[in-house]
């Protein structure tokens, strides 16, 4: 067999075409050669314990030229620090050798580092910021002190001017010179204030300049390399054209490869296979181990290919395999079921697979159907939304004006949703409570949502756990906001309820529909003011 190829029975048929790998599920074949890899994870003590931190792997199915059929296994990254494992394949590019050119000069920049850091550090540069800052401090307070005597100064002169006998023209003449003299003397105690903090100032600036002047170097010697390292990532495809990170990226919104571009198992993969001459045949990536902070990945659970590092890269090599196309973006054929119309809204149950609005990837979606239903309401459109895999209810509103006011409602939370959703798994939590965990978009991973204390935007679901049957459990949910993909991440993050919902794709096993409906909807009529209520249950 090539290197880093293990043999795999050929007794399962090879499928016809390379599947998509930003949807799939697992060929038989990568679920055989993922339950190899994972048995020699855990029987190697040292392997298994970086493992456990949490790290994603990946297997690809190649056929060699000889016709017999192995597999190649990668992980993303580094695994314990170097790259250096004999069961898995070799980086694309491997940056890590010590006396390299990317070590060499990442030595350089961290040497510039070492040299701003003793500058920043310095007693002469603290000195000067603590003498500068003090010296402004007190000039500032006399300069207030001074602004204050002539405010009262200014009073008395006004209570004369207005007081009950004229003033002679003399004493106007003096009060006017006094005035006139305070102006001034103010103009020249900033001067001398100004003219005492120039040499300080000037040597901290002088600091300040030097420490500047690094950074600057730092970052071009920063981005130069960075450059350099992505420009050795010479990446193949089917047909044997090569591609350079830096090209391939050139044509996307950043422009520029995001870090660790390229080192992610599905590259890896690919890149070795091509170079020993196999022909891919499917692949699978699974995660092992802990989760990361604020994202949400299960131990041994099947997942697609990252789209913000690996969509640009994969768009490229892939080209000359048949790849099948993943179908979770497919039309439904099941049609809108109408639950309430009249002039001014209307409330649907949408049905799982149906787009709220239209996007990307085909398929009908509830603003098309209203349109081609009301002809005559052109301006009709949902006033909330549900992700495409989910069901349930949703209002529309028919014209703009109606649309403002149900907008409104939403914005005061005075409308009352509840979801019910199918859990995988038992939440170790009371039968009832809060979830409350802020979320912000993976920038580099759309359309992945992730728990952010930093920078995420406030996002909170009431809960409540109606049944439970083995594994599986039924509960209710009360989305108190309305981010994306609040539910799903609030019920599949360790710091939620720790179990993703049946079929979640993004944040569980995925497989058959998402378990998760929009099963009651409450609000006010804008029009009629009168309090509306409706349920669908759900199907599952």
């Amino acid at each position: 067999m090539p290197p880093h190829c293990h043999p795999l029975p050929a007794a399962l048929p090879l499928p016809a075409k390379f599947n998509d790998p930003f949807c799939y599920e697992p060929h038989p074949l990568c679920l055989m050669a993922a339950e190899e890899l994972q048995a020699y994870i855990a029987g190697d003590g040292r392997l298994r314990a970086e493992a456990d931190k949490g790290k994603m792997f990946g297997v690809l199915v190649v056929e060699a030229a000889d016709g017999r059929t192995g597999y190649l296994a990668a992980f993303s990254g580094l695994l314990g620090g170097t790259n250096d494992h004999a069961f898995f394949v070799p980086p694309v590019f491997d940056a890590t050798a010590p006396d390299g050119y990317f070590k060499t000069h990442e030595a350089e920049i961290s040497a510039v580092n070492r040299l701003i850091d003793s500058l920043q550090r310095s007693d002469g540069y603290l000195a000067a910021r603590q003498e500068l800052a003090e010296m402004r401090e007190r000039h500032r307070e006399a300069l207030d002190a001074y602004r204050r005597l002539m405010a009262q100064a200014k009073l008395k002169r006004e209570a004369r001017r207005h007081g009950p006998q004229p003033l002679p023209p003399e004493d106007e003449a003096a009060m006017t010179r006094e005035s006139q003299f305070m102006k001034a003397e103010y103009k020249r105690l900033k001067r001398r204030c100004a003219d005492e903090e120039a040499p300080v100032e000037a040597k901290a600036e002088a600091y300040a300049r030097e420490i500047s002047a690094l950074k600057a170097r730092r970052r071009q010697m920063s981005d130069g390399l960075q450059h350099w390292l992505f420009s050795q990532y010479s990446m193949l495809n089917a047909r044997g054209e090569r591609r350079d990170l830096c090209d391939i990226f050139a044509a996307t919104p950043q422009r520029v490869p995001p870090a660790g571009a390229g080192d992610c198992c599905a590259p890896k993969l690919l890149q070795h296979a091509y170079l020993n001459g196999m022909r891919p045949v499917c692949m699978a990536e699974f995660w092992w181990g802990a989760s990361p902070v604020g994202e949400v990945r299960h131990h041994l659970h099947y997942y697609p290919a990252c789209r913000g590092k690996c969509l640009p890269i994969l768009g490229h090599m892939l080209q000359g395999l048949e790849v099948e196309k993943g179908d979770y973006e497919a039309a439904v054929s099941r049609p809108l079921e109408i639950v309430y119309e009249d002039e001014w809204l209307a409330v649907v149950c949408k049905p799982a697979g149906m787009k709220s609005v239209p996007g990307k990837g085909g398929g009908t979606s509830v603003l098309e159907e209203m349109r081609l239903r009301r002809p005559d309401r052109p301006q009709a459109v949902p006033v909330h939304r549900l992700d495409m895999d989910t069901s349930g209810l949703l209002v529309v509103a028919l014209d703009t004006e109606t649309y403002k006011k149900l907008q409104a409602q939403f914005l005061r939370r005075e409308v009352s949703k509840r979801y019910v959703a199918l859990l995988d798994g038992v939440p170790r939590r009371p039968t009832c409570g809060e979830i409350s965990l802020p979320i912000s978009p993976d920038p580099l991973d759309r359309p992945y949502q992730k728990v952010d204390f930093s920078g995420g935007k406030e996002a909170l679901t009431e809960y409540r756990i109606l049944e439970t049957k083995g594994n599986m459990t039924r509960v209710a949910l009360f989305p108190r906001t309305g981010r994306t993909h609040q539910l799903r991440l609030h019920c599949a993050h360790a710091a939620g309820l720790a179990a993703p919902i049946i079929g979640d794709r993004l944040y569980g096993r995925g497989g058959g529909r998402l378990c998760l409906h929009a099963e009651a909807l409450e609000f006010t009529h804008p029009v009629t003011g009168r309090r509306m209520k409706f349920e669908r249950r759900a199907e599952f």
